[in-house]
């Protein structure tokens, strides 16, 4: 495809590092009452990968969570879609593809403890500390990357380039004429 510049992460090592991932997760939780949380939509096969991985029992549900307009962070945070349970005394692991400037993820665990679960923690596949506008502790982390513009493995361009198996970074060519 000419719309991406380079292949970041190979599906197989997708794989490897969710693998080493639900190991960690299946022995921090083996004694908790995990319930992942998911963030719609990037999140999808992260969390289906996630899950298999992880050798527990397990609750789920998804919250959909935006602070995006277009390539933009726009800081405001709006709740699309919400737990559909209560999550009173669960150990909430957040699973996101993409951390960015935190601002959402920070309201959200702010909300989640405001609701009454246990713990709280996150999962992400990917995470751009240099762009980071709050402190976020991430326990589980996939990779950190530089600040580019990454797509496939459920991270979209205007809802492209979600089905890739791989993650990519989306040539600027692409989005750069395009800025809302």
């Amino acid at each position: 495809m000419s719309d991406i510049k380079a292949v970041l992460y190979s599906e197989e090592e997708i794989r490897a590092k969710v693998k080493e991932l639900g190991e960690r997760i299946t022995e921090d939780y083996k004694d908790k009452n995990l319930f992942l949380l998911g963030i719609l939509k990037g999140c999808v096969p992260f969390m289906a990968d996630i899950m298999r991985s992880i050798d527990l029992e397990l609750e789920y549900d998804f919250m959909d969570v935006s602070s995006y307009q277009g390539t933009r962070s726009m800081g405001e945070v709006r709740i699309l879609k919400d737990i559909s349970i209560s999550i009173v005394d669960k150990d909430i692991l957040i699973v996101e593809d993409i951390i960015d400037t935190g601002v959402t993820l920070s309201y959200l665990t702010k909300l989640l403890k405001s609701r009454g679960a246990r713990s709280i923690e996150i999962v992400t596949m990917l995470s751009k500390p240099s762009r980071r506008k709050v402190d976020l502790p991430v326990k589980y982390n996939g990779y950190e990357i530089d600040d580019h513009f990454v797509i496939g493995y459920g991270m979209d361009y205007n809802e492209r380039f979600r089905g890739l198996p791989y993650i990519g970074i989306l040539d600027e060519s692409v989005y750069s004429n395009s800025e809302e």
